[in-house]
């Protein structure tokens, strides 16, 4: 890739990086969301100079010996400068404080290993002790299958966090980003009080090419896209990125007006 230009994966027009940039990163000519690091996404999103990073140096082990597991870690830390496939901390989006958390695609497509499972948790048990709504951006391509069973064990351990928080009358918003797959569909994705997906975000638990060969039909044009599944129910609103900001600002307004002694009563 040219550091002055990039090529749109879905209709090949060429943008200088430094127009797109401006343009949030989307397409002028087709509106394909380009996927966006975590770096970028903070920036986007969080008031300027207001996000606090939490566990910033917890990395993954190799728990099973797995071949070349330690070199792909390795790889994808110096690739991104991040010691694993998710950032998260607090910060406030308009001017209203939430914890945040963001998957980076580029470390091993975000799959989610037991690092990853663990910090989305230590962030939604912060939200629950400190009374504050949270925020989670994804994209990711499942379970780590290098890690066997300890990756899928975290589907149940963010799962039980979220319903803490539930029980709490805390607010978790998702937003699912292009593609979010596997055991983090399954888990905490599709576990939010208010689900918002990306344009023409790919969402869903195996891919399509896996369903349509174990069924033996042929899929419904746009399947498992996000306008797909909001018109059938499973999202809440599918939102252009340039508007994100704009909606999370809302709805952390909302549960604002909320009175305090909803919240706190159990104290």
């Amino acid at each position: 890739m040219s550091k002055l230009f990039i090529k749109c994966p879905r209709c090949k027009t060429t943008h200088f990086i430094s127009f797109l940039k401006h343009s949030a990163y989307v397409c002028s000519k087709c509106g394909y969301h380009f996927r966006l690091d975590a770096p970028k996404r903070i920036k986007m999103l969080c008031d300027k100079g207001s996000f606090r990073e939490f566990d910033k140096n917890i990395k993954s082990l190799d728990p099973l010996a797995f071949p070349k597991y330690k070199e792909k870690l390795e790889a994808s830390m110096n690739k991104t400068g991040l010691k694993e496939a998710v950032v998260t901390g607090e910060c406030k989006i308009g001017g209203f404080p939430t914890t945040f958390g963001v998957m980076d695609p580029r470390f091993i497509m975000a799959s989610m290993g037991s690092v990853v499972g663990e910090k989305i948790t230590r962030m939604l048990e912060f939200s629950y002790e400190n009374y504050l709504p949270a925020v989670l951006v994804i994209s990711s391509g499942g379970a780590r299958m290098q890690e066997g069973i300890y990756s899928l064990m975290q589907m149940a351990k963010t799962s039980a966090a979220v319903k803490r928080l539930n029980d709490r009358g805390l607010p978790l918003f998702t937003v699912l980003a292009d593609p979010t797959t596997g055991g983090v569909t399954a888990s905490f994705a599709m576990l939010g009080d208010v689900i918002i997906a990306e344009p023409d975000a790919l969402i869903g638990f195996a891919g399509p090419r896996v369903i349509q060969q174990t069924i033996g039909q042929k899929l419904p044009k746009g399947f498992q896209k996000s306008e797909f599944l909001l018109e059938h129910g499973m999202l809440d609103m599918v939102v252009p990125r340039k508007n994100l900001k704009a909606v999370l600002t809302s709805l952390l307004e909302i549960h604002s007006t909320r009175p305090y002694e909803n919240l706190r009563g159990e104290r």
